[in-house]
């Protein structure tokens, strides 16, 4: 999997307003300082979360963002959703609708595991877990493994 800039900062400024005390709005550019993210790319990141229903706006001096959920219920797959799409695709289509003939037939059922297996991940680690430091142990244990940390 290939998580882009776009997603990783807008996981990044997800958390962020999930750090956030007593969930007051944050200015975009007080994201962008924290998080060292470009203003005018991340201004149009909180935008697009803004139209996905995962952050609010709020205009005025004491204005900015926050979450439009508490952060607990709110998770990593959501955010990289709004931003990018669906967590994985083939071709730029669903993994279920590859069809490949010949010796290739089960090679769909792969890219639908892959999927599967990142959902096990990214749809169980919420924006509170990230801000608060403390990721669900199933995640801890795969990061812990030395060969997780390994690029092939």
């Amino acid at each position: 999997m290939r998580i882009s800039a776009k997603a990783d900062y807008a996981v990044r400024a997800a958390v962020q307003l999930a750090a956030a005390p007593d969930e007051k709005p944050v200015k975009a550019e007080r994201i962008a300082t924290a998080q060292d993210i470009p203003l005018n790319f991340l201004e149009n990141i909180l935008g697009e979360l803004r139209h996905a229903g995962i952050v609010r706006s709020h205009r005025g001096a004491e204005g900015g963002f926050r979450l439009a959920k508490p952060a607990n219920q709110l998770t990593v797959a959501d955010v990289i959703r709004a931003v990018e799409g669906p967590l994985a695709s083939v071709r730029g289509g669903p993994p279920e609708d590859a069809a490949y003939p010949g010796a290739a037939t089960a090679l769909p059922r792969v890219w639908i595991a892959v999927r599967a297996n990142l959902r096990r991940v990214v749809e169980h680690v919420t924006l509170a877990d990230v801000a608060a430091g403390r990721l669900p142990a199933a995640i801890d244990r795969l990061a812990e493994d030395p060969e997780a940390w390994v690029t092939r």
